[in-house]
C-alpha cells in the first residue's frame, strides 16, 4: 500500500487524477470502476480538463460503477447514473454504451445482482477501481456487518449513511433505504485500487481503516489485504497518522 498526503483537496484531486490519467494512457481500452458522492468530484473536474484538452482519451475506456440507489431512475437528480452523466460522461469522449450502472429500477434483488455480476465478468474486470471512505468505513454501499459481501448485493443502508446522503435530498424520508452494491470480493478483484479521502472529518476512520485490525465491521479494512492500493488523503484526513 502507497500512502501520498496531499496539501488540500485540490491537490488530492489532481493526484488522484493523475492515477486515472496513467491507467488511461498505459492501457486506452481499460475498466476503471468509478465512484460518486463529494470526493471524487476534483479528481473527474481534472479529468474532464484534460480530456478536452486533447492529453487524455477515454473512447476506448469501459467503465462500471460501484453502485445505485434501488428504486431511482436514471433521470431522478438523486441517482448516481444522473451524478456520473452530469460530473463526467457528458464532459468527455467516452461511449455511454460503455459505461455501467447497476439499474435502480429493477425490483427484484436477485436478477439486477445477477445481471451486474455478469456485466463485470463480461468486461474482463476491473483494471482501477476508485473508492472514497464512508465515516463507518463503508466503500461502496458495503456496510459494518458481520462478514465481508462478496458478490453484487442489495444493501439497507444504515441510519448512519442516511443521515450523511440526507443532505442531497428534500428531507431525510426522501432518502432511498437500499442501494444495489459490488460486493467486498468484486472491489478487492480490480487489479488496482485508489482511495481517495478528504477533511478532518475521514481522519478517525482513514487511520482505523488503514491501520487497525482487518474486521467486517471497518469494510475499508479489507484493502489491507490488496496487493496494489494508492491511498491519497490530504492533510486533515491524514491529522492522526
Amino acid at each position: 500500500m502507497r500512502i501520498y498526503k496531499a496539501k488540500n483537496y485540490d491537490e488530492m484531486s489532481r493526484q488522484a487524477a493523475n492515477v486515472i490519467s496513467a491507467q488511461v494512457i498505459m492501457k486506452p481500452n481499460c475498466v476503471l470502476g468509478l465512484a460518486t458522492g463529494s470526493s471524487p468530484l476534483g479528481t473527474y473536474k481534472q479529468l474532464i480538463d484534460w480530456n478536452n484538452k486533447g492529453d487524455l482519451d477515454f473512447s476506448g475506456v469501459k467503465t462500471v460503477n460501484l453502485d445505485e440507489y434501488k428504486g431511482l431512475t436514471k433521470e431522478n437528480d438523486q441517482s448516481y447514473y444522473y451524478f456520473m452523466y452530469n460530473n463526467l460522461f457528458k464532459h468527455i469522449n467516452i461511449d455511454l454504451k460503455n459505461t455501467n450502472i447497476p439499474d435502480g429500477t429493477e425490483p427484484d434483488s436477485a436478477i439486477e445482482c445477477a445481471r451486474y455480476n455478469r456485466v463485470i465478468d463480461d468486461i474482463g474486470g476491473i483494471d482501477l477501481q476508485l473508492l472514497g471512505i464512508g465515516h463507518n468505513g463503508h466503500i461502496g454501499f458495503n456496510e459494518p456487518d458481520s462478514e465481508f459481501a462478496k458478490m453484487t448485493h442489495c444493501v439497507d443502508l444504515t441510519e448512519s449513511t442516511i443521515e450523511a446522503n440526507k443532505r442531497f435530498f428534500a428531507s431525510i424520508d426522501d432518502v432511498p433505504r437500499q442501494a444495489y452494491t459490488m460486493g467486498i470480493k468484486t472491489i478487492m478483484q480490480a487489479k488496482k485500487i485508489l482511495l481517495i479521502a478528504s477533511g478532518a472529518d475521514k481522519a478517525r476512520i482513514l487511520r482505523e481503516a488503514l491501520c487497525g485490525p482487518v474486521t467486517p465491521q471497518v469494510p475499508a479494512s479489507i484493502l489491507q489485504l490488496h496487493n496494489d492500493v494508492i491511498v491519497v488523503a490530504d492533510e486533515a484526513a491524514m491529522a492522526e497518522f
